[in-house]
C-alpha cells in the first residue's frame, strides 16, 4: 500500500520533472543534460525513499485509516520538490 502514493503521484512528477528538464537554459551542452537527468533520477529516488519513510511513520502512530497513505505522499511530494529545488539553485 505505500506504492499507492508513488502511483498517485507519478504524473504529476513527470509533469514537474519536465517543467525541469524544458525550463528555458540556454545553451544546454552534453554536462548539463547529465545533471538535469542525474537530479531527476536522484528527485525519484529521495521521493520513493521519503515515500516509505512516511508510509512508515504514519503506521507507527496510526495503525488503521488512510494516515500512513496521506503521510506518505506528503512525505514523496517534500522529497521530490526538495531535490527539485537544489537542482534549480545549482
Amino acid at each position: 500500500m505505500a506504492w499507492l502514493s508513488l502511483l498517485l503521484f507519478l504524473p504529476w512528477f513527470c509533469v514537474m520533472g519536465a517543467l525541469y528538464w524544458w525550463f528555458p537554459r540556454q545553451p544546454r551542452s552534453r554536462r548539463r543534460r547529465l545533471f538535469d537527468t542525474a537530479m531527476l533520477v536522484l528527485a525519484l529516488v529521495a521521493s520513493i525513499g521519503f515515500m516509505l519513510w512516511g508510509y512508515q511513520v504514519g503506521a507507527a502512530e496510526v495503525p488503521e485509516g488512510l494516515w500512513k497513505q496521506i503521510l506518505a505522499v506528503l512525505y514523496a511530494y517534500g522529497g521530490f520538490l526538495a531535490v527539485m529545488v537544489l537542482a534549480l539553485l545549482a
